[in-house]
């Protein structure tokens, strides 16, 4: 198929100009669950040429109600394998760098050594996630990051806004709180929630590691597609914006 028909409604509606811009794009997902794989979804459906997916985790049972990649299919396969392959089967002209490794202080720079011209962030997990906003903050390279979408229902509640304007949501609580001690305040995009939810983080250890970090016990809670959906896709179009805007 020519991609002049596969894209031609994009090209449409942002002019050649644009889309070209978002052709020579580059984005970095990292954590393709629930949020990340509709990030990507939205991302390659719209004519990025180049994504780098980050996650080294596999495909469960438990991730049918929610991820777009996780179909009795895809059980068992590493999410990067599985949503290499989708973005093939959706643009085959796409460039996929797929990284089964565990995002966090110690592998960032091999992600930013792709040189993204967007990172979006769609994990969970609070110390790899100030590591890796931390560390694009200072590269620095441009990144949306996904806050909690868990618990929730409202979908009029999604805002989108600098982290130092949330309000509302535990996790970007947490996360601001932290990243003011290595010197970032602001300048970090991100989509969450302002409905009410009842949750508290565990306690940390002594050395101040949240109990659900990477090689913890990890709280399990409730989700709905549609909700982790609208956040996926609200970075996706974030990032579809950033690229496609001229710059000097």
């Amino acid at each position: 198929m020519d991609n002049d028909q596969r894209f031609i409604r994009t090209k449409l509606l942002l002019g050649d100009a644009a889309f070209s811009r978002l052709q020579a794009g580059h984005v970095a997902i990292i954590g393709l669950g629930a949020v990340g794989g509709y990030a990507m979804e939205g991302l390659v459906r719209a004519g990025v040429g180049e994504i780098t997916l980050v996650d080294f985790d596999t495909i469960q049972p438990s991730n049918l109600n929610r991820q777009i990649l996780a179909l009795d299919s895809t059980i068992g396969t590493t999410k990067v394998r599985a949503g290499e392959c989708r973005s093939k089967d959706i643009n085959p002209a796409c460039r996929v760098h797929a990284l089964e490794l565990f995002a966090d202080d110690q592998s960032i720079a091999t992600i930013l050594d792709l040189h993204p011209d967007v990172v979006i962030d769609a994990i969970d997990s609070l110390n790899p996630k100030v590591q890796i906003l931390s560390a694009c903050h200072h590269q620095p390279v441009k990144v949306f990051s996904s806050m909690g979408a868990a618990l929730r229902r409202d979908p009029w509640q999604i805002r989108c806004d600098d982290i130092a304007k949330t309000h509302g949501c535990p996790l970007a609580r947490r996360l601001r709180k932290r990243l003011r001690t290595l010197g970032v305040f602001s300048g970090i995009t991100c989509v969450y929630s302002t409905e009410p939810v009842e949750f508290t983080y565990p306690p940390t250890d002594p050395a101040g590691l949240p109990v659900f970090d990477r090689g913890r016990q990890r709280n399990t809670l409730g989700s709905l597609p549609t909700l982790t959906a609208l956040f996926g896709l609200t970075l996706a179009n974030e990032a579809i914006r950033w690229l496609a805007e001229e710059r000097p």
